[in-house]
């Protein structure tokens, strides 16, 4: 099973959008796919009109380990599936303040036996227990970025952040990936900063990008994607090649066995090497 987070610190990157559209892509090409909103504002359930219901059996019972995994609300939407996100979360991030909070997800998933071919974390635009539990659990990282000043930043950071998990946590996540979305051709900013991720990070910066697009605005009306309105818009061509051209990526990592030396054998991890969400930003 392929675990993927998607994540950038800087809100306003499309990473949302991103979530659900490459989940939904995932979707029509026959991959069983399951999002799991670890956002506490839970900006993807509402946008896919979900409903949050019982906490427990919503995302914040991935914290409790009286709650068995197979027992969540797993709701059906465009293609695939999503556990929701809960107001639960806000509440409970005070609590989970000790540096093995971060394995909470990681653990659950080992418990279940969920049946999908890929995970996918959808996460806040910010470093918190959260988005570093979905980061320790997961091979993969997606990061969405505008290529624009802050949004650029932003991702930086975010592929930082990731090197320190997989150093300090996590041996396991095997990649990170960035994808351009937002993309305005005709701005020269937008060219330039294009041309600075492509030089810097080579061939982890996708080919194909996100252009600006109506149809993607359009598609949140009534929790629906651009692939239910027009399978032909922009958006959904375009989302659509940038997910064929991630699982290929994703697949000749797998294929290529990078993945580092996985530590002890126990899996056993010395509390301070943990990075709280803190350092992680500061790193």
């Amino acid at each position: 099973m392929i675990v993927l987070s998607v994540c950038n610190h800087k809100g306003g990157t499309g990473k949302t959008t991103t979530a659900i559209h490459v989940a939904a892509a995932l979707g029509l090409t026959g991959v069983r796919t399951l999002v799991i909103d670890l956002d506490p504002q839970g900006f993807l359930t509402r946008t896919l009109d979900v409903e949050e219901g019982n906490p427990d059996r919503t995302v914040a019972a991935l914290f409790d380990p009286s709650v068995d995994p197979q027992s969540l609300a797993v709701q059906h939407v465009s293609g695939f599936d999503v556990i929701p996100s809960s107001n639960s979360l806000t509440k409970r991030m005070r609590e989970l303040n000790k540096p093995t909070d971060v394995l909470w997800v990681r653990e659950a998933l080992q418990r279940a036996e969920l049946g999908y071919d890929l995970v996918l974390f959808d996460t806040a635009a910010a470093v918190t227990v959260y988005s570093l539990n979905a980061l320790v659990a997961s091979q993969h990282v997606l990061i969405p970025v505008l290529p624009e000043y802050q949004a650029v930043v932003g991702a930086e950071q975010t592929y930082q952040t990731t090197e320190l998990v997989e150093d300090k946590l996590n041996p396991m996540l095997q990649s990170r990936t960035f994808l351009l979305t937002q993309v305005d051709g005709r701005k020269r900013i937008h060219r330039t900063y294009q041309q600075y991720l492509r030089e810097k990070y080579t061939e982890i910066v996708l080919d194909n990008v996100i252009r600006t697009s109506t149809s993607l605005a359009e598609s949140r009306e009534g929790g629906t994607t651009v692939f239910d309105h027009d399978s032909s818009a922009r958006g959904a061509r375009d989302y659509a090649n940038a997910t064929d051209e991630l699982l290929r990526h994703i697949q000749r990592v797998e294929a290529a066995d990078l993945s580092p030396d996985p530590g002890p054998e126990d899996g056993s991890i010395d509390p301070e090497d943990v990075p709280l969400p803190d350092e992680a930003m500061n790193s």
